[in-house]
């Protein structure tokens, strides 16, 4: 654990659903004593230690927001347009470029990166650690990015050796405030909260290739807050267990499992996607399905973290939070956005922000 106990820390993305968990968690620690919280919009309400700056990634001046700063967390992220991939690599790729250039002109000693196991190449059925390729799935935005940027980091590391560089490889997170926004940014406006009741899915179809590791929120928050009051470098993957397959989905709804093959499910997504019904792209269902497992024990060793909730818990978090249309005081994580869903319909579902 780091020796400093006044430290300043910038939260870049502060106002999303990993984010409002990291300003949380760095919020109680008490050698944390000022967070600057950079967002392009303002929420209604911050942690006491936490002050919001206006900022967009992609244009306004960051180095100055960064300088006297102890560590940078780089959260900055966006899903949609997927039918414009290159609004996402703008803000995405060319953002994140930006800030790891102003980190470095800062002089900000530490920078903690938000990646993905999306960043990951496709794996084998044994759970991968850290030294596992990532070179992520070429056909889905998301995954592109995220394994750009590791290559970027690459280069960065050996350009800046003076800075130490963390990247964390999350799991799914998922907490109840999160709900509704995961809901417009996955599964559009179409669908309704109703669906969430565990009586109206009676059965989980068994895809080949459907498994996937989640994390809560809050856990994830704590894991980004060792990461920043530690002097640890390189990359933990960070994931809760268990592993969740159709099987423990059934489980989790009380429903039972039925064997179905990939392609009808792919066709309706990618209809619904070219017709503008979902946000969620054909693309990122072919990584979904391809995702490696991974092994969490550098997480554990190293940074001594230890999630206190399980992924099944995680996952009830939000299906519960969908049901309830549950949200918390940010302009991403509000449960309705003005207009409401016909709003959500009116920016193409996936073709605008």
């Amino acid at each position: 654990m780091s020796a400093r106990e006044s430290m300043r820390v910038v939260v870049v993305g502060a106002t999303g659903n990993i984010g409002t968990s990291v300003v949380e968690a760095l919020g109680a620690d008490p050698a944390v004593s000022g967070i600057v919280a950079m967002a392009r919009r303002e929420p209604a309400q911050l942690g006491p230690k936490a002050t919001w700056v206006r900022a967009d990634v992609t244009s306004d001046e960051l180095v100055r927001h960064f300088r006297g700063a102890d560590c940078v967390v780089h959260l900055a992220w966006i899903f949609q347009p997927t039918h414009d991939p290159v609004t996402t690599w703008r803000n995405n790729v060319m953002g994140s470029l930006r800030v790891f250039d102003a980190v470095a002109e800062a002089g900000v000693p530490a920078l903690v990166h938000a990646s993905s196991v999306g960043a990951y190449s496709p794996g084998p059925r044994r759970a991968v650690d850290e030294s596992w390729p990532t070179h992520g799935w070429p056909g889905a935005a998301y995954t592109r990015e995220k394994a750009y940027l590791e290559r970027s980091l690459d280069t960065y590391e050996r350009e800046h050796p003076d800075i130490r560089v963390v990247r964390m490889r999350t799991a799914f997170s998922f907490k109840t405030q999160a709900a509704s926004e995961q809901r417009r940014l996955f599964l559009g406006p179409f669908v309704p909260n109703r669906l969430a009741r565990p009586d109206l899915v009676p059965r989980i179809p068994a895809l080949a290739g459907l498994r996937f590791q989640a994390v809560h929120s809050s856990d994830l928050g704590e894991a980004y807050r060792l990461a920043v009051r530690s002097d640890v470098s390189g990359a933990f993957n960070v994931a809760s267990e268990p592993v969740i397959d159709s099987e423990v989905l059934a489980e989790l709804f009380g429903a039972r499992t039925f064997r179905m093959p990939v392609w009808p499910a792919r066709t309706a997504l990618a209809a619904a996607w070219h017709l503008h019904l979902v946000p969620a792209s054909p693309g990122l269902f072919d990584a979904f399905l391809r995702l490696p497992v991974m092994d969490i024990s550098r997480a554990h060793s190293v940074l001594d973290w230890w999630p206190r909730r399980s992924s099944t818990e995680a996952v009830e978090e939000f299906v519960h939070g969908l049901r309830e249309t549950a949200g918390a005081p940010t302009p991403p994580l509000q449960p309705r956005i003005p207009g409401g869903r016909v709003a959500e319909i009116r920016t193409g579902v996936g073709q605008r922000q």
